[in-house]
């Protein structure tokens, strides 16, 4: 006896045969059609080609192109070379080393000695630790009082140094001790 379900009919198709135990699945069968129509597709695309190769080789062979020399054009007429110097005219090779040459240098007075201001304090006590820190890095330094509009300030100075040069050497290392505040000024 067959059920039915509610609201579907059994037409037979969609079904499946139940597969048992020990049985093979039923083969898928290949659509045939689409098959042949590839391997029909595929000979004439072949048979085209081949047929247009041969009509191309059949051709009769284009006559060769034969170039035609271009008239060259006449030579322009040559200015006549000038002519050569005679040998050993030269006077400064007689005289040069004979020559001495005089000139005025004048003397640089330019070089103003420098000094490194690495901090600005309102205590002296933060004053002195700079000048601690600065002694660890290998340098002697001062600290200075001034008094400005501004108030009472202490300032670390190292100095005073001979040129710019050497200003630039001991800012160098106080950078690698660490110290990164340091400017340089002329000595006053």
């Amino acid at each position: 006896m067959a059920r039915e379900h509610a609201g579907k009919r059994s037409s037979g198709r969609g079904r499946k045969a139940p597969v048992r135990r020990g049985q093979a699945a039923p083969a898928k069968k290949l659509p045939i059609v689409p098959f042949l129509l590839v391997v029909v597709l595929i000979c004439l695309f072949g048979y085209v080609l081949l047929s247009i190769q041969g009509a191309s080789e059949q051709a009769a062979p284009a006559a060769p192109v034969v170039e035609q020399p271009q008239p060259k054009p006449e030579p322009k007429p040559q200015k006549p070379l000038p002519e050569a110097p005679p040998s050993n005219t030269w006077v400064y090779e007689k005289e040069l080393p004979n020559k001495t040459v005089e000139v005025e240098v004048q003397e640089r007075n330019d070089v103003v000695p420098q000094q490194l201001q690495c901090g600005s304090f309102r205590t002296q006590a933060q004053a002195e630790t700079m000048k601690a820190t600065i002694a660890f890095a290998g340098m002697e330094s001062q600290v200075r009082r001034t008094e400005g509009s501004n108030g009472v300030w202490y300032r670390v100075v190292v100095g005073p140094l001979d040129s710019r040069r050497h200003g630039e050497a001991a800012r160098h290392k106080l950078q690698r001790a660490g110290i990164n505040t340091c400017q340089m000024w002329n000595w006053n």
